[in-house]
């Protein structure tokens, strides 16, 4: 697909842009409105190829609940291993489309790997994530940056009361939930291992607070985020932060989402996911 209409989505789902808009510079590249609206399912996320886990798997407990958050009640998706056992926990971050069924997916695919896996849902002091993905993105506009960064780090305290969690933390997140991750790093010094794929960097200011171990998977063409790469590995370097960087030559943003017909990439999600795993089960034994 013509890079100019990726790269122009792109700007519709993180500007973002209002959808009228959209479609007009969509047209424009197309060619006509119905070579744009034919262009249109390639492009966006459909959640009837979302499970690859069954939500009723035999080997996962599920579980949907609460945790206190800053001034609000947080809503979370938890999955972990059926086997009574202490485990690790890893926070699974969305996009900025919310809690939808492919982080779902996700959860549950990080608790087969032996982790008890907690996905908050960022949208719940706005009342959740809402169905359609559109409006749950211009919702992300409404939250409060403190109050969400809490909520999210309360998450943690939560875990801690977990009688199946042995406390030791990680976290892996998506877009906006990569750069999640790697508030989370700078914010939370129990954080053990952060896993940010193609996310907005911390601060370089920031990088001598980072306690974790970082995983930071990037996309050759997202050229977005990718800008802010040479400082975020400079600080890094300077700080001392132990850390592993790949980038997927050839790649889009978001090449993870299984959901995202024209943006997946199988062969690099395989591999960077390979890659994560293996980093938490060193990090966090």
């Amino acid at each position: 697909m013509d890079q100019r209409i990726i790269n122009l989505f792109d700007e519709y789902t993180h500007q973002p842009l209002k959808r009228d808009d959209f479609i007009q510079r969509l047209t424009k590249i197309t060619g006509s409105t119905a070579a744009a609206l034919a262009i249109l399912p390639l492009l966006e996320v459909n959640y009837a190829h979302a499970e690859t886990i069954q939500q009723e798997d035999d080997r996962l407990t599920i579980e949907r609940i609460t945790y206190p958050g800053d001034g609000c009640d947080m809503k979370a998706y938890v999955a972990m291993p059926k086997k009574k056992g202490k485990y690790p926990a890893v926070m699974v971050i969305h996009e900025n489309r919310g809690l939808n069924p492919h982080i779902e997916d996700v959860t549950r695919r990080m608790a087969l790997e032996g982790f008890i896996a907690i996905a908050p849902d960022a949208l719940s002091p706005l009342g959740g994530t809402p169905v359609d993905a559109d409006q749950a993105r211009d919702l992300f506009q409404k939250l409060d940056a403190a109050k969400n960064l809490n909520n999210f780090i309360k998450a943690f305290d939560y875990l801690k009361t977990r009688k199946e969690c042995t406390e030791k933390f990680g976290a892996i997140g998506f877009c906006w939930g990569g750069g999640m991750v790697n508030q989370l790093a700078v914010n939370v010094p129990e954080l053990k291992a952060a896993v940010p794929y193609y996310g907005r960097q911390a601060e370089a200011a920031d990088v001598p607070k980072i306690k974790a171990a970082l995983l930071l998977h990037y996309a050759g063409q997202d050229e977005r985020i990718n800008a802010g790469i040479p400082t975020f590995e400079e600080a890094l370097k300077k700080a001392g932060t132990r850390y592993q960087i790949y980038i997927y030559e050839g790649a889009q943003h978001a090449f993870n989402n299984d959901t995202a017909p024209t943006r997946y990439n199988e062969a690099v999600a395989k591999l960077a996911w390979g890659r994560t795993i293996g980093f938490l089960k060193t990090e966090l034994k």
